[in-house]
């Protein structure tokens, strides 16, 4: 029996939904009389989402912030969700309060109302969060332009080490380790900057599933090449990696879970995003830029090597 990735499973869903012409998107777009509704929907589960260290609280929180990244890399507000849960039947009231209070942090940082949603019993724990919000247009994976400036909302590498810190893979202390273990349990979209910036934006997505994975997807949707002259990685990493005889480039672009969105724009919006981006404190990094072709491209010490995605798989 052939195994079926991730992409294969969708096209066989959407096929037999007789979306034939589906093309993949951060968000769901729909009308509802004159008003264009934007969703995300977004699944965690205990046994492959949620790492032995990671409280309830971060775990729920992190549950509804993976679809608020989403709405960040759109530049969207997201305005009202809903939660189903799946739980253990003896799990106790006190892991019940502190789902809820991992809820109602994330709902609370982004203003999101949440409306409602179900209940269920299970062998292990399940958030299955939906959000909506309303716009008149998104900016789409697909519509990077030569010359355009390739941009992150935020440093990569720092939620790889994280992981394993929390899965007793590695041991370490101090402020990396600190710094890396927030990185993966309390991870922050920068919605603010997405809402006021989107304008600018040729093209975007978010980064949760890996960069590689993210500037492949765009390249591909976009129909252009991505040449990645800057990895996005602060010296504390690089040190680390170099001590620990790490590949950067692994821990960079394939790792995930950070939560940080990808966005291409013109050359003359450059300056504005930049003063955007400090009156927002955001810590934006250019990181290449985009020209006719296909594929993703890093530098490498001589000439630019393949980025082939290598991120995060479901399947």
């Amino acid at each position: 029996m052939i195994k079926l990735d991730e992409s294969s499973i969708i096209k066989i869903f959407q096929k037999g939904l007789g979306n034939n012409e589906f093309v993949s998107e951060d968000v769901e777009i729909f009308n509802l009389g004159k008003i264009k509704i934007i969703s995300k929907t977004d699944t965690l589960v205990e046994s492959t989402d949620i790492p032995p260290k990671m409280k309830l609280t971060d775990a729920a929180r992190k549950s509804i912030i993976a679809c608020v990244s989403d709405f960040a890399a759109k530049g969207i507000k997201p305005e009202y969700g809903i939660i189903s849960v799946n739980l253990p039947k003896k799990i106790s009231r006190s892991k019940i309060l502190d789902i809820v209070k991992g809820f109602k942090k994330a709902s609370s940082e982004y203003g999101i109302k949440i409306l409602g949603g179900d209940t269920n019993a299970g062998k292990e724990i399940v958030f299955n969060v939906t959000l909506f919000g309303n716009s008149k247009n998104i900016v789409t994976r697909k519509g990077s332009k030569k010359g355009d400036l390739i941009f992150v909302t935020g440093p990569f590498g720092y939620t790889s080490v994280g992981l394993d810190l929390l899965l007793g893979k590695r041991k370490e202390s101090g402020k990396f380790a600190v710094k890396s273990i927030k990185s993966m349990i309390n991870p922050k979209p920068k919605l603010k900057f997405g809402l006021k910036n989107k304008k600018y934006f040729s093209s975007s997505m978010d980064s949760s599933d890996g960069l590689s994975t993210t500037l492949n997807e765009m390249s591909k949707q976009s129909k252009k090449k991505f040449l990645i002259n800057n990895i996005p990685a602060g010296n504390d990493l690089e040190n680390y990696a170099k001590s620990h005889k790490l590949d950067l480039n692994s821990l960079v672009f394939h790792g995930g879970e950070e939560y940080e969105f990808v966005f291409t724009v013109s050359p003359k919006y450059k300056q504005i995003i930049i003063k955007n981006a400090r009156s927002l404190k955001t810590p934006i990094i250019q990181i290449g830029q985009v020209t006719s072709g296909k594929g993703v491209f890093v530098k490498a010490e001589k000439d630019y090597v393949t980025l082939k995605d290598l991120g995060w798989k479901h399947f």
